[in-house]
């Protein structure tokens, strides 16, 4: 049996097909329209699903989209009216695309379908499934886990927003939620917009801008803002915001609370008071987080916790909610927003609607590393980067490695293409930018150099499994980087009086370990573990630079400017390339210098895409 899922029209659209059980490939529509977080119809991760799973729609069984929009409809309506006759304006920007669009999504979704297939039989095979549904689906079914507690944290489902179901074998029941407007994503994207960043884009750098800052604001957020019980559910006083009937987050009260109005997003500079802030609101949401796990589990007898959602990519939190030893074990889907929706919403079918059993997986899970995306074989990798007239070196497999580390050696960015593209936000070794974490000053010059974004936003370490331990306040597999460790003792260097004083981003230069490129202010790093069976080019690539250095780390992070979608193609590799200060490229058994390539092929990169 094949299925389809889809996940559209609001933002991180997907798609993502399973055949007899097993994920065979997915994909966001981002990484094929260069858009960075494309909402439209995923078009294109479509076609490559089905390419993948070699068939036609036609030979689809099943094509599940992953929310109920008149469900959502129901919801906007209900809240306009209990707000009455609040929020007019945006209630009348607002219904006119509904009835136009949103409202007829099923023929909507009809029309673009029959593009595949103009047979395609809509009537028996396009089926809808409830967001949270579709998160929790996602995040069990390709869980270790034959018996689980499911937690599903994000800003707004059709009414959802946050809920817990129980797995079982091929069997998902979700047991309670907590409802619109009372959603603890939505609290921290309130803060996202209040500190200038961009709501469901921004919220992963208020967490990293907190550890710069004291939670000086918890107790105000918890006496005014949100009431919190024993169990972690909890009520928000809608009278500080403006998310359900207005254009921006927050209103005058919110803002009078906090002393002053939002900051002006890239043109206000970044103070004490919003660091102060993000470390507040993070301080917050792992309080609740916390809470309802412990909750949970006394509650259910679960000794094994499944996370998804927006709020599942907190990996501060996930940390911390590890080591607080609620559950015994814990996984976290790596694509855990929108995007993995649609690989929800196609397990749902096979497995909940259709009933069929779970098919034991091969290794640490069912997601295969996240490496779900397109791939590129040696032949067409060089014919692709001949068509865009680049100049590279084919060496064979111990070569690249070995002149690899030898440009990490150098202090240069290397740009990591290799094997299929991850699913998810977050490159893990596939489409990764890679440079040596023992440089005091690498972490700004990757931000600066070559990222082009702020300064103060954290770089991530990808370790070998087998040293994790060793380094890392961590004894277990991070394969997707969604778990924040601090440094073992034994690697930190012990900071000067003066450095203790120091606030704010005045932090940031300090070294604070033997790898301070990917050791955050506050000695924590978000960790990825890499496994030769699931990466094998990539672990034969840490362990090479072990062997020279005694260091079993490297830096990753995505191979993309800020604002860009990662790269997935080779071309989008070598176009990233020839738009920063990456020194050094390598694709298959392809090696590529800056230095080498002409001169006129050097294009303006920092301007290309709009700022997330």
């Amino acid at each position: 049996m094949k299925v389809l899922g889809i996940s559209a029209f609001y933002h991180d659209s997907a798609a993502a097909i399973i055949c007899d059980g097993k994920i065979v490939a997915a994909a966001q529509e981002e990484r094929f329209t260069r858009k960075k977080h494309d909402a439209t119809f995923p078009k294109n991760a479509v076609t490559y699903c089905l390419a993948e799973a070699n068939c036609d729609l036609s030979a689809v069984d099943f094509v599940t989209f992953y929310d109920k929009p008149l469900l959502k409809f129901e919801r906007l309506l209900e809240t306009y009216l209990s707000f009455a006759p609040r929020g007019f304006k945006s209630f009348q920007m607002a219904i006119p695309i509904w009835l136009k669009e949103k409202l007829f999504q099923k023929d909507l979704l009809k029309k673009q379908f029959q593009k595949f297939s103009s047979n395609f039989d809509w009537q028996k095979k396009l089926l809808f499934s409830e967001h949270h549904q579709s998160h929790a689906a996602s995040a069990f079914f390709p869980s270790p886990f034959n018996e689980a507690l499911v937690l599903t944290m994000d800003g707004v489902g059709e009414w959802a927003t946050t809920s817990a179901a129980i797995g079982c074998g091929s069997n998902l029941s979700v047991i309670k939620e907590i409802q619109f407007p009372h959603s603890i994503g939505l609290l921290y994207s309130a803060f996202t917009y209040y500190t200038g960043f961009k709501v469901n884009s921004g919220e992963y750098k208020v967490m990293g801008l907190a550890p710069y800052g004291k939670p000086k604001y918890k107790n105000l957020i918890f006496d005014n803002l949100i009431d919190v019980k024993d169990d972690g559910s909890f009520f928000l006083d809608q009278s500080f915001f403006d998310y359900c009937t207005g254009l921006t987050m927050v209103n005058k009260k919110f803002e009078h609370l906090f002393g002053g109005p939002a900051r002006k997003p890239e043109s206000e500079k970044l103070t004490q008071k919003h660091m102060d802030l993000a470390a507040s609101v993070q301080a917050v949401t792992e309080e609740i987080i916390l809470k309802l796990a412990r909750g949970l589990a006394k509650e259910t007898g679960q000794k094994n916790l499944c996370l998804a959602g927006g709020v599942a990519l907190n990996c501060v939190a996930n940390g911390k909610l590890l080591r607080d030893n609620a559950f015994e074990n814990l996984w976290i889907q790596p694509a855990a927003g929108d995007a993995g929706g649609a690989l929800g919403a196609a397990y749902g079918t096979y497995h909940i609607f259709k009933g069929k059993p779970r098919v034991a997986s091969s290794g640490l899970d069912g997601m295969n590393g996240g490496y779900l995306g397109p791939i590129f074989d040696q032949h067409d990798i060089e014919k692709r980067l001949a068509s865009v007239d680049a100049v590279f070196e084919v060496m064979d497999r111990t070569a690249i490695l070995e002149t690899t580390v030898n440009s990490l050696l150098r202090e240069e960015a290397v740009g990591w293409f290799q094997g299929r593209m991850e699913f998810g936000p977050r490159a893990l070794g596939g489409r990764s930018i890679l440079a040596d974490p023992r440089s005091p000053t690498m972490q700004k010059s990757l931000n600066l150099r070559v990222k082009y974004r702020e300064s103060f936003r954290p770089f991530a370490p990808s370790i070998r499994r087998e040293d994790v331990a060793d380094w890392f306040n961590l004894n277990g597999d991070s394969p997707y980087m969604l778990l924040v460790a601090d440094i073992n003792e034994k690697h930190r260097h012990t900071m000067t009086n003066a450095e203790k004083k120091l606030f704010g981003i005045e932090k940031l230069n300090v070294p604070r370990s033997k790898i301070p490129a990917v050791t955050h202010v506050d000695y924590s790093a978000r960790v990825q573990t890499v496994r030769s069976d699931t990466n094998p080019m990539y672990h034969a690539l840490l362990t090479l630079f072990k062997e020279k250095t005694g260091c079993p780390v490297l830096v990753n992070t995505s191979f993309n400017i800020r604002g860009e979608p990662i790269v997935c193609t080779p071309e989008d590799a070598f176009r990233c390339f020839m738009g920063t200060n990456i020194e050094t490229l390598v694709i298959g058994n392809c090696y590529l210098k800056k230095g080498d390539q002409k001169k006129h092929l050097n294009i303006d990169y920092r301007d290309s895409f709009e700022l997330d």
